[in-house]
């Protein structure tokens, strides 16, 4: 008979093995427990997984000290075969097909049996048992405890990623895998033993599960002893989340008990209703709101969980475990769940690998990043701008170099702290499913898809002066290259005058003989997009050009939409410019671009690659804000030099495309009637029956080495001086300027001239010995493939980072939109820029690279 005031308990975990090099789930458990006591650590259905089980203890302390000696005793035995222990409900690195069942009776027939849900078992969780006195109570207390489950659900969350690494949109989706078996969920509702006997007897006389040991309702009686299972969490990397959860179910069994034996009613709530309820803890976690069952209406979660923790202070009291159940709850609501710290890990590094290290760290309890005391007014706590031993101090735009914030962001800053960094996790996960409803997604280097495009809540602030000065400044350096394209593919005048190598131009992959025909078009440069950073106050430098696809001013109109409906207590400035004219803005540049042959008003299209595009939905959102169509190459159709929009059997002339795709693959591509683009496309452009926003060809305008002699284009176009700096650099085709990369090579960037994305690039004072050493083969084998620069100091900004803020590198990337008419090609800067983010601790700013975006607000005066 279980003694009420100190009920026994004991705790079952389950971990991923992890292969260190890969940070892939790997079927090793078998080689492993050969290393492990017996009586402790156990197999489980997947080789790739280890159940651990703790001794039965009466004081909650004792319990976490066994959780952690567990711990301590598995992740040593599995360092040494080159293996980490990760405690979540799954981890986002597998590869299927390397995974194997374990190999008993018992779990060949379910693979047998259950086939798909016994493949993609690749998942984790907790149990936690509490003595009962006998099952009679186990089966009463189990429906008056069910009510509260979804809130254990919620502190236990750790599975936002499945395994091919897809971020899930849940906090834990290991609960929707979970609840694909057929006896997972709520316990039924019935009020004996014997009545409960009976019907685990009619589910195996079913043939539906084979055993007692397959009933795995999310609270359910033991099977052998008098306990009651909690089975419904996730694992949880921290050893103190699995504390809180033993403690708060402990004195919920107490309390139901109790209840019970003095003949009271327990919490009535329909079964339909917990269900409900267990779906938005696994859909929201910590981070958003939870469903209170009694009233049946949403509350945010750090109230819900405190409303327990009150509610159950009695009877913690009596256990002795209301200090530490307050202390970790409370610390619990602080952090944020698991899921809400993988994500934010991937924000700040923009790799799978780092979220995989994040749970290996926190189970084997390293602490990863410091907490940020709330009693910090302005989330500042340990603010330091990012400088690299004996490197100069980092600018940051916000904060000054002895802790103070400045200028507008004071009062940013303050409503950001107001709301504190609970609220504003809760606030962030909202906008991620705002973004993920609406497609507002980018797709990160090396991953298959998309994710959100994670939104800062701290907005960038380039006020009159700063803007008029990069308006001017970019519009100017657009009207230089666009000349520059028109002459490189026309007289090549520039050449003539000696002013840029005819090498450059050979040596260039986007100089292509496609270029040359809309000899005609006095605009090839319709939206530029201009990458800036800043190194000091006022000062910005170009970082690079973009002519072929400059994506990002959709990104710039959906964080204005998403700071106002989700931040509205952060003031706006007078004069703030509107970013949504960027999409009237776009129509109009693109009825300018009308070629030669079109008569009246002409008709224009976007033109994407498809639904799996990294920013296919900016390419939707600026169709449909503009009102144009959205069309795949398999749409067009080219007849006799004309080119026609196919739908069904109605066909419409299309005189402007805005292609939102790659060059070779869009002339590469079949139309309508099955023939390749190439040739009928390039006979369009010629005829001026077809033109291109931007012109094909435009890449030789992103060259990096072609960079070099921007502003020397500037001088001799427009006559005049460049009216913003770029980066100082070294074409190390060049023999001597190669040689001076080459002795400098741990002090300066080298990228590939044609590279984008952040790819191909080597930071010399960053880098590892090998890193240079592969850069310095590649010089000195293919020297012309390279252009290097000198390292930059670029500012930083305020990010929030889910406890606190913390300065991120940052960049600017400006549109500006060329336009020909009577008055020859004029500049329009447009209105909406983007600010992105780079990963913590990376200088590499780049959407593809991970880290997110930031509102940037442009005052007018």
């Amino acid at each position: 008979m279980a003694d009420d005031g100190r009920r026994a308990l004991g705790v079952e975990e389950e971990f991923h093995l992890i292969d260190l090099r890969t940070r892939r789930l790997t079927p090793r458990a078998p080689e492993l427990l050969e290393l492990l006591p017996h009586d402790v650590y156990v197999e489980e259905l997947q080789r790739c997984v280890i159940e651990s089980n703790s001794a039965v203890h009466r004081g909650l302390d004792e319990l976490r000290a066994d959780l952690t000696r567990s711990r301590a005793t598995l992740s040593a035995a599995a360092a040494e075969l080159g293996m980490g222990v990760a405690a979540a409900g799954t981890v986002p690195l597998a590869v299927p097909t390397e995974l194997q069942v374990t190999e008993t009776p018992r779990y060949r027939r379910m693979l047998a049996d259950y086939q798909l849900l016994a493949r993609e078992q690749l998942i984790c969780g907790t149990q936690v048992h509490v003595d009962v006195v006998d099952r009679d109570e186990a089966v009463q207390v189990s429906k008056r405890v069910a009510a509260y489950v979804p809130i254990i659900l919620a502190l236990s969350v750790s599975s936002p990623f499945w395994s091919d690494g897809a971020d899930t949109g849940y906090a834990s989706v290991r609960t929707l895998v979970w609840q694909r078996w057929p006896t997972t969920g709520i316990s039924a509702h019935v009020d004996t033993a014997d009545e409960y006997d009976a019907a685990i007897h009619d589910l195996i006389s079913t043939g539906v599960i084979s055993d007692p040991g397959m009933v795995y309702f999310d609270v359910r009686p033991s099977a052998k002893v008098d306990t009651l299972e909690l089975r419904v969490c996730d694992s949880c990397p921290s050893v103190d989340t699995i504390a809180l959860i033993a403690g708060l179910f402990r004195a919920m069994v107490v309390r139901e008990a109790a209840s019970i034996a003095a003949g009271e009613p327990g919490v009535v709530s329909h079964p339909t209703l917990e269900r409900a309820a267990l779906w938005r803890a696994a859909r929201s976690g910590l981070e958003g709101d939870l469903v209170d069952v009694v009233t049946a209406t949403p509350r945010p979660a750090a109230e819900i969980v405190r409303s327990l923790v009150a509610d159950l202070r009695p009877q913690l009291e009596q256990l002795g475990d209301w200090e530490t159940v307050y202390r970790l709850s409370e610390q619990a609501i602080h952090d944020g769940s698991s899921a809400s710290r993988q994500r934010r890990m991937l924000r700040r590094r923009g790799r799978l690998n780092d979220v995989v290290d994040l749970v290996i760290a926190e189970t084997a309890g390293r602490v990863v990043a410091p907490a940020v005391a709330d009693s910090d007014p302005g989330l500042l706590h340990g603010y330091q701008p990012w400088t690299q031993p004996g490197e100069p101090k980092t600018y940051d735009e916000a904060v000054t170099a002895d802790g103070r914030v400045q200028g507008p962001y004071r009062e940013i800053v303050a409503a950001t702290a107001e709301l504190g960094p609970v609220e504003l996790r809760k606030r962030q996960s909202l906008v991620e499913r705002e973004q993920s409803i609406d497609g507002v997604t980018f797709r990160i280097s090396g991953h298959d898809r998309a994710q959100v495009f994670p939104l800062d809540v701290v907005p960038r602030v380039l006020n009159a002066a700063e803007w008029q000065t990069i308006s001017s400044g970019v519009a100017q350096r657009a009207l230089a290259l666009n000349a520059f394209l028109r002459d490189v593919y026309g007289e090549q005048r520039i050449v003539a005058d000696g002013v840029i190598p005819i090498e450059v131009l050979d040596r260039a992959p986007g100089f292509r003989s496609v270029g040359s025909a809309p000899a005609w078009a006095a605009v090839r440069a319709h939206v530029c997009g201009v990458d800036l950073v800043s190194t000091e106050p006022g000062r910005f430098l170009v970082l690079e050009d973009n002519l072929r696809v400059p994506s990002g001013v959709s990104y710039a109109i959906a964080n204005r939409r998403l700071m106002t409906q989700f931040f509205p207590e952060i003031p706006r400035p007078e004069g703030l410019l509107d970013v949504s004219e960027a999409v009237g803005m776009l129509a109009d540049t693109l009825a300018a671009a009308a070629p030669p042959a079109c008569v009246g008003v002409p008709a224009c299209a976007v033109l994407t690659s498809g639904w799996d595009d990294s920013a296919y939905f900016e390419h939707k959102m600026l169709a449909d804000g503009a009102g144009i169509p959205l069309l795949l190459t398999s749409d067009l159709l080219v007849h006799d030099g004309i080119v026609y929009r196919v739908d069904g059997e109605h066909r419409e002339r299309i005189d402007v495309v805005y292609a939102r795709i790659d060059e070779e693959m869009l002339m590469s591509s079949v139309g309508a009637d099955g023939n390749t683009l190439r040739s009928g496309l390039t006979q369009a452009m010629r005829k001026g029956t077809l033109a291109f926003a931007n012109s094909l060809g435009n890449g030789v305008g992103d060259d990096k080495a072609v960079y070099a002699f921007v502003p020397a284009m500037i001088e001799y176009y427009l006559g005049e001086t460049p009216g913003i700096a770029q980066v100082p650099t070294w074409l190390c085709a060049e023999r001597s300027q190669r040689d001076y990369v080459l002795d400098h090579l741990d002090e300066l960037v080298v990228k590939p001239i044609d590279g984008f994305g952040g790819i191909g690039i080597t930071i010399g004072p960053h880098a590892t010995e090998d890193e240079l050493a592969a850069r310095r083969r590649e010089l000195i084998s293919l020297p012309e493939r390279y252009i290097a620069q000198e390292v930059l100091n670029i500012s930083t900004h305020p990010t929030f980072d889910g406890s606190g803020l913390y300065p991120h590198h940052v960049d600017l990337r400006v549109f500006v939109h060329l336009r020909s008419g009577p008055d020859g090609v004029t500049a329009h800067p447009v209105p909406a820029a983007l600010t992105r983010v780079a990963p913590a601790g990376s200088l590499i700013v780049n959407s593809s690279r991970g880290g997110g975006g930031k509102d940037t607000w442009i005052v007018s005066r």
